[in-house]
């Protein structure tokens, strides 16, 4: 199966600049969206063979996820579930009055073998002034997946909002505390990989350099100063099942470009 995370920046602004082309180029199973920033009944777009699930903010053109698949899930759920309970006996509340919910950042689908996760992870923001409230998300967000991988194994994409190393990023030094390199959301990125999960692209390509994001300032793409905030990270007993991981970086539409994870499921 081939699966594709895409941050789009604004659904409708990138409809305008060959995104169908793109979805059908990329011919995926699974086609993941990030920062929509759309409500219900704003863009009719479809693909034949295809069903879409949306997940929108209360706030107008604000984040928002979507997922197009091939494959009819078991269930689909929509927001951060809350874990409830410990140990082996949790429970996974789904709360749309949930603090963590009013953004439209999660959308879950369930399958036989395995959950599905699009995120949009909230920046820190300028000055930080969200930080705090990112290492909330964060802590909820590792509590969620671990609860989905005592199930089944779970695959997560999409914008994390975090360059988890120095190879992540252009200019490391330059940006040591600037939002999505500070060391507390770098550590809450290694939490999650310690609680069994993995970053299926630096795994497969531990020393290639590439970026899934530019600023559309100072030329950042042409420059290639970029980023690698866009992920598909794994249930780690899933990896003798994943074949590939990419980044395409040629695919032009968004200030993110798409990634791609493929496996044998």
């Amino acid at each position: 199966m081939k699966f594709i995370s895409w941050n789009v920046n604004g659904l409708r602004a990138c409809v305008g600049k060959d995104f169908e082309k793109s979805f059908l180029d990329l011919d995926a199973d699974f086609f993941c969206l990030q920062e929509t920033k759309m409500q219900s009944g704003q863009l009719d777009l479809s693909f034949p063979g295809y069903t879409s699930y949306w997940n929108y903010a209360e706030k107008k053109g604000y984040s928002g996820t979507a997922i197009y698949t091939r494959h009819e899930p078991l269930a689909v759920y929509y927001g951060l579930g809350t874990v409830v309970g410990s140990g082996d006996d949790v429970t996974v509340v789904y709360d749309s009055e949930s603090p963590h919910n009013h953004e439209g950042r999660v959308i879950t689908l369930e399958y036989d073998g395995f959950f599905l996760v699009n995120v949009y992870v909230p920046n820190a923001q300028d000055e930080l002034r969200r930080l705090d409230y990112r290492m909330e998300w964060d802590d909820a967000f590792r509590r969620y997946v671990e609860a989905l991988d005592r199930k089944k194994v779970v695959i997560v994409c999409g914008d994390m909002n975090v360059a988890h190393n120095e190879i992540d990023l252009k200019n490391p030094k330059t940006n040591r505390r600037n939002p999505g390199f500070t060391d507390e959301e770098r550590g809450k990125f290694s939490a999650l990989l310690s609680s069994g999960f993995v970053d299926t692209f630096r795994t497969l390509h531990p020393e290639d350099v590439v970026y899934s994001w530019w600023s559309y300032r100072f030329r950042a793409r042409e420059k290639n100063t970029g980023w690698r905030i866009d992920y598909f990270v794994c249930s780690q007993r899933l990896m003798p099942k994943v074949t590939g991981a990419a980044i395409h970086t040629q695919i032009f539409g968004s200030d993110h470009c798409p990634v791609e994870l493929t496996a044998e499921l």
